[in-house]
């Protein structure tokens, strides 16, 4: 299965980097469902809410490229364990924080430590395993870090809850010692001859593919990001009138439900590679028209729509895996972080963005039916972008001819 030639090790390898990254994702997601008693300890509205959140991603998004160009130069086991020790000062610092100042300092540690992380664990899955099966490992990288997800929901609610703020959080700080154990037993990692920065970077920019993947993660991403990092929640329980408890079984379900989407997107993005433009169009339609019912619906909206929202935007996820897909097929070996890197911040601009400004409306005029509205121009845009290039891209020769066609 490996370069290498054999099986177990770079199965060894990619789980490593897989603990990593449900890790990671339990960091990243961990606002969102204490965004009410985050509200209440560090006496913020939801602009302030948002500005947690969009600072998390902002450092993330700006932090990609430059991640990028590390990975390729370094390996994946130097950034997994320098990701792993960031974040967990970050939550370190999050649980002893009492206003809003130390909780973005906190969540800045968070969104620099986790953009170390998916990139890392991507280059692992492209150096050791065949072209042919990097869709399908990729999608169940993406649905085994989802767990981190689950562990974020009921289980953070519940801590918070019964233990409080600043045990939850220091606890959530300790799982950084998880990774940096298994990363530094179990992944042995070789750096590839690479490109000086500045050429890999513009060579892979100047690829119609990358930007395909760009606007593909962009496009597909934002809505449940937003939704699962910080507003599905309070539109949930304050918005629908749902329990705490309920709601965090709506959100779990976004994630298990994405975790039996990923794989077979996956198996469908490796068998038919020409289709694979025409999968992420169907998620950005279905994930817009499922909104539309659900915004247009007289209050309250019944949970069986809101069960069907959650379905939709599970697809979200294992979409905008197809971006990591082209960044692979339209890059040589040596430029797939800095590629993977342009592919992964677009998609958290795109949500950064999609979370100030539901922050925003609901600020100016507290209705979250008029504030998840901000989402359209977003799917329009992604959409179009989709469509441009991979016009673009059909045009040119192809470097992996497994995978050749958007």
């Amino acid at each position: 299965m490996g370069r290498s030639g054999g099986t177990r090790k770079p199965l060894i390898f990619w789980a490593a980097g897989v603990v990593a990254y449900m890790i990671a994702v339990f960091h990243r997601q961990s606002l969102g469902v204490t965004g009410i008693d985050a509200s209440a300890r560090f006496g913020v509205g939801a602009t302030g809410l948002s500005v947690l959140a969009m600072v998390q991603l902002l450092v993330y998004a700006a932090m990609q490229i430059p991640v990028g160009v590390l990975v390729d130069r370094l390996g994946s086991k130097r950034m997994l364990l320098a990701g792993a020790s960031v974040m967990a000062l970050g939550q370190l610092v999050f649980a002893l924080a009492t206003n809003l100042p130390g909780a973005a300092a906190g969540r800045i540690l968070i969104g620099c430590g986790d953009a170390m992380t998916f990139i890392s664990v991507i280059r692992i899955v492209s150096v050791w395993f065949p072209p042919r099966r990097n869709p399908v490992i990729v999608q169940v990288t993406g649905l085994l870090g989802q767990l981190g997800a689950v562990a974020s929901a009921v289980p953070l609610i519940t801590s918070l809850h019964a233990n409080g703020w600043t045990p939850t959080f220091l606890a959530a700080a300790a799982l950084g010692v998880v990774s940096l154990i298994v990363v530094g037993a179990a992944l042995r990692d070789r750096p590839p001859e690479t490109e000086t920065a500045a050429p890999a970077m513009r060579a892979a920019w100047a690829e119609p593919g990358t930007r395909l993947g760009m606007w593909t993660h962009a496009a597909t991403q934002s809505s449940a990001a937003a939704f699962t990092i910080l507003w599905g929640y309070p539109f949930l329980v304050q918005g629908e009138g749902l329990t705490p408890r309920t709601a965090g079984l709506l959100l779990t379900t976004i994630t298990v439900l994405s975790m039996f989407c990923g794989p077979l997107l996956g198996f469908l993005a490796g068998r038919f590679p020409l289709r694979r433009s025409w999968m992420v169009l169907t998620v950005i339609g279905s994930t817009a028209g499922a909104w539309t019912l659900v915004l247009l619906w007289p209050a309250p909206v019944p949970l069986w729509l809101l069960v069907l929202l959650m379905v939709t935007l599970a697809t979200n996820g294992p979409g905008s895996m197809i971006g990591f897909d082209y960044a692979r097929t339209f890059n040589p070996a040596e430029r797939i972080g800095v590629a993977t890197g342009i592919v992964n911040g677009g998609g958290f601009v795109a949500s950064m963005s999609v979370i100030a400004l539901i922050g925003v409306s609901m600020d100016l005029q507290g209705d979250y039916r008029w504030a998840f509205a901000v989402q359209y121009p977003v799917w329009i845009l992604g959409a179009v972008q989709v469509l441009r290039y991979r016009t673009r891209a059909r045009r040119l020769p192809r470097l992996r001819p497994a995978t050749s066609n958007a």
